[in-house]
């Protein structure tokens, strides 16, 4: 079968049906606390659209099968990989032993943080997520190489954390080429 699938074809897809292999790109994403099942769900999809690696769902965040996730996902939850970890530094500290000189970044406002337009992306690199209310757990931000932001010039201090994701995720990887 072919890799490129459209919704209804990716809702349809049974759960043990094999797919052409695709090249996946040395790029994890690590949800942190995400509450919201149609974020998750969300995330799978653009780990999926980047061909990530893996996804971590870490904390108390719901896992698949969920059906707001598997509804959400438009079914990306059945073809991309993806494991629970207890915290989200349990799942950083298990990267950086296992994949040679990864970079661990942070999406958060912090004081710290550097606008993620001038950071110097390299792959292999795993990016964090934080809850929706509380942000990136304070162990994670410890665990991470860097924190990121995306500048915000109105009112509104924060961004929907699919779209952060999806903003970062696609400069990680438009900036790795160059």
């Amino acid at each position: 079968m072919t890799t490129q699938l459209n919704a209804k074809q990716l809702r349809d897809l049974a759960e043990t049906q094999q797919l052409s292999p695709i090249k996946h790109r040395p790029l994890y994403l690590i949800l942190d606390n995400i509450y919201d099942t149609y974020n998750i769900g969300g995330l799978f999809r653009l780990a999926d659209a980047l061909a990530m690696e893996r996804l971590y769902i870490c904390g108390d965040s719901e896992t698949p099968p969920n059906h707001r996730i598997q509804k959400a996902s438009v079914g990306t939850y059945k073809v991309v990989k993806w494991t629970y970890r207890n915290a989200a530094s349990e799942a950083i500290e298990e990267l950086q032993k296992e994949v040679q000189h990864i970079q661990v970044v942070s999406i958060e406002l912090t004081e710290s943080a550097i606008p993620y337009t001038a950071f110097d992306f390299k792959l292999p690199c795993a990016l964090v997520v934080g809850n929706e209310t509380l942000g990136v757990s304070e162990a994670a931000l410890k665990a991470s190489d860097a924190v990121v932001k995306l500048p915000m010039y109105g009112y509104n201090t924060s961004l929907n954390v699919i779209v952060s994701a999806a903003v970062v995720a696609y400069e990680a990887v438009a900036h790795s080429k160059k």
